[in-house]
């Protein structure tokens, strides 16, 4: 089981080699991916997304499950940022990465590596 940081997605939708394989050979292999409702929330944040760039996410997003943020994550998401002084939206995929016990796949591992307990592969 995969939870996607919102990095890799925008360089698996550029294309870029490297994390195509790694993404492309979870797919093949079956695993399931997931995303976490923060991350869906910072695609669809950059300014000056063209219609086509919106397609393209809105399609990758057909192929995982959402995970909302309820109230365990949240409170989850609070403890990770007051104890390793995260970024919000770090924090969150860090707490919902935990809480459904699954890799976090990511490019930013050194704002993850503190995180105790916390399973994630770089891309």
């Amino acid at each position: 089981m995969y939870l996607l940081d919102t990095n890799a997605i925008i360089y698996y939708l550029k294309e870029e080699s490297e994390v195509v394989s790694i993404i492309e050979d979870i797919y093949t292999q079956n695993l399931p991916v997931y995303v976490s409702a923060m991350t869906e929330a910072e695609l669809f944040a950059f300014s000056g997304m063209s219609d086509e760039e919106t397609e393209q996410i809105e399609k990758f997003l057909q192929s995982v499950s959402i995970i909302p943020m309820d109230s365990q994550i949240a409170r989850l998401t609070g403890s990770i940022r007051k104890t390793y002084q995260l970024k919000i939206a770090d924090s969150v995929s860090a707490a919902t990465a935990l809480f459904i016990g699954t890799r976090l796949l990511t490019r930013n591992v050194s704002d993850f590596k503190r995180v105790s307990g916390l399973n994630m592969q770089e891309i």
